[in-house]
């Protein structure tokens, strides 16, 4: 018991030390993705451990609940603006603001993730001009050595992609269904010109 305390307490100290620098990373790349203010906080709490407890640990004079992944609990909070209270990210980041939290996070733990597959639905809501163009930037990056999935309204997003799939609706007979088309390089080029200026496309 005395050798598994001290191994979790080794954890403990080495999980809040990286918990800091993640956040100071991840904190530093919301500032490139109109988030500018925003703060994540990277919580590492001890778990303390219930009267009841069959597999309770002792670790620097507390009594905590030791699990598979040692005796803390860690959350993901947000302040999503300057002076904002920091809450837990599942209550305080809109969807758009999940997205680019999540971004951040690729970005910065990037070497971790080669050869997974990534998907973000709306990461640029919300968003336009040079931030726009700044997270299509990170997610190109991202596509380098992954593979990334989009779904974005943002034609500077979309032109930065190597692969342009159309999605659409139509209803016929009161149904509505939905279609995907790849799209060649021309259509691609009109597609983002629609995107652009609308309906009405101009040479």
């Amino acid at each position: 018991a005395a050798a598994t305390a001290s191994v979790a307490a080794s954890l403990s100290a080495a999980r809040a030390k990286a918990a800091t620098r993640l956040a100071k990373a991840v904190s530093a790349e919301l500032s490139g993705l109109a988030m500018g203010k925003a703060k994540l906080e990277v919580a590492v709490r001890p778990r303390p451990a219930a009267p009841d407890d069959r597999v309770a640990l002792e670790v620097a004079g507390a009594s905590l609940h030791a699990g598979s992944s040692g005796v803390d609990d860690v959350e993901f909070r947000l302040a999503a603006h300057s002076g904002a209270q920091s809450l837990p990210l599942t209550k305080s980041a809109s969807g758009g603001e999940l997205s680019r939290v999540m971004l951040a996070l690729e970005v910065v733990l990037s070497a971790s993730t080669e050869g997974t597959t990534m998907v973000f639905d709306e990461v640029d809501a919300g968003v336009g001009g040079k931030a726009a163009v700044e997270i299509g930037r990170r997610l190109a990056a991202l596509a380098q050595h992954s593979q990334v999935l989009v779904v974005t309204h943002s034609p500077q997003v979309a032109a930065l992609g190597a692969h342009h799939f159309r999605v659409s609706k139509s209803v016929h007979d009161d149904m509505t269904t939905s279609t995907v088309a790849a799209l060649s390089p021309p259509e691609r080029v009109e597609e983002i010109a629609r995107m652009l200026s609308g309906d009405r496309i101009t040479e």
